[in-house]
């Protein structure tokens, strides 16, 4: 079970359609549960592995029986839906979770979180084909989210043999609209490094890889990292890369910048990977 629950994604929702000019009954009963529900999940992570998971089962069914009144008040109510179709998920109820979104979707249009949800879970069940058009109605609803790229960019590299067979794309455009998704979510995310790494990974994931141009962006990258093991691992990748551009005194002398000691493993097998080199 994940627990954690994004309440930008909850403010989102709340806030689909513009500001509420007078906060209806309904309204202010969604924040209310979704605080309750924020609250809950918050404990449950900070109390780890003491977690009572009957509390934590009692709690849950509180708010979903909570969900379900709502609904059952207000049926025309689409961030009711929505939010409970994402609590459904979360609890891995996928089925009802999609079913709830996908009302929330008909009863509402234009939330993107929830385009990017049901997304999400058609992909984790290898729909992929059928997720992208889900996935790209959100991106256009919502240009700047960089998370919505970011989830562009990996459903465009794990269903690429599946997207490229229905013939939407050749290997080409494929690989350019995934490198293209990959970096619109670190420009957008520029204080975020998972984003900032995985731009710069996309660069090997094509079909001829671009190692110059990964090597620009890992060095990019290192100018915002923090010093130590996070500018470290950026300089073990670099390293990687001046390996396969054949620069082997370079990445030799890169590695041995490479201190901390969780990394000792990894750098010992680029310097095992570069040793045919010197042989040379």
């Amino acid at each position: 079970m994940r627990l954690r629950i994004s309440l930008l994604v909850l403010l989102a929702l709340l806030s689909s359609g513009g500001a509420f000019a007078s906060e209806t009954l309904a309204e202010k009963t969604l924040k209310d549960i979704a605080a309750r529900q924020r609250h809950i999940f918050e404990r449950a992570e900070a109390e780890g592995e003491h977690l009572d998971e009957a509390w934590l089962r009692g709690e849950i069914q509180s708010v979903i029986n909570s969900y379900d009144v709502l609904i059952q008040k207000s049926p025309d109510f689409a961030a009711a839906h929505a939010a409970y179709g994402m609590l459904l998920g979360q609890v891995g109820m996928t089925r009802e979770a999609v079913g709830m979104l996908l009302k929330a979707n008909q009863l509402d249009g234009e939330i993107p979180v929830v385009k990017n949800e049901i997304a999400r879970f058609l992909a984790e069940d290898g729909k992929l084909a059928e997720a992208l058009p889900w996935l790209t109605a959100a991106i256009k609803l919502a240009p700047d989210e960089p998370l919505y790229h970011y989830h562009l960019g990996k459903m465009l590299t794990e269903g690429r043999d599946e997207l490229i067979a229905t013939g939407e794309f050749t290997r080409a455009t494929l690989d350019q609209a995934m490198l293209d998704a990959f970096r619109r979510g670190a420009e957008l995310a520029p204080d975020n490094m998972a984003y900032g790494y995985r731009a710069a990974e996309a660069y090997y994931d094509l079909a001829t890889p671009q190692w110059e141009e990964a090597l620009k962006a890992w060095g990019k990258l290192e100018e915002k990292a923090q010093p130590g093991l996070e500018q470290q691992t950026i300089r073990l990748h670099a390293a990687n890369v001046l390996g396969k551009l054949g620069r082997a005194e370079h990445a030799r002398a890169l590695l041995v910048t490479v201190t901390e000691p969780p990394l000792q493993k990894q750098k010992q097998t680029l310097l095992d990977e570069l040793a045919p080199a010197d042989a040379k």
